[in-house]
């Protein structure tokens, strides 16, 4: 089974983690399950950004950016080669390396 490391966010994930998931699960799937609550306002259905996620480690191994998920990758803040939608970044059976951006967009939380 894959192991996501996680690096240390401030608010999400303070120590950074490791955590395991069965190749074909997403990393927001992976990290919600295991207790790390990265944003996803869409509900995981590729309709924001803010599950970006910059894989460090392991980007080739994980499935091919499809066309919506790069449309949306050119809004999300910090954006870098290697990012990805958490929510539509699925495992495969090689280990990766994520950190989660300082900021995001979600404009439903900057106005409460």
């Amino acid at each position: 089974m894959p192991i996501i490391h996680i690096l240390p966010h401030p608010e999400y994930c303070p120590n950074g983690a490791d955590i395991s998931a069965p190749a074909g699960t997403s990393i927001c799937e992976a990290m919600l399950e295991n207790h790390i609550n990265i944003e996803h306002a869409c509900d995981m259905s590729c309709a924001c950004t803010t599950c970006h996620v910059i894989v460090r480690q392991g980007f080739a191994s994980l499935n091919e950016l499809d066309e919506n998920e790069e449309d949306l990758l050119d809004r999300a803040w910090g954006l870098e080669p290697n990012s990805r939608l958490s929510c539509q970044a699925f495992l495969a059976q090689q280990d990766v390396t994520v950190e989660i951006p300082k900021y995001s967009i979600n404009h439903a939380k900057e106005n409460h």
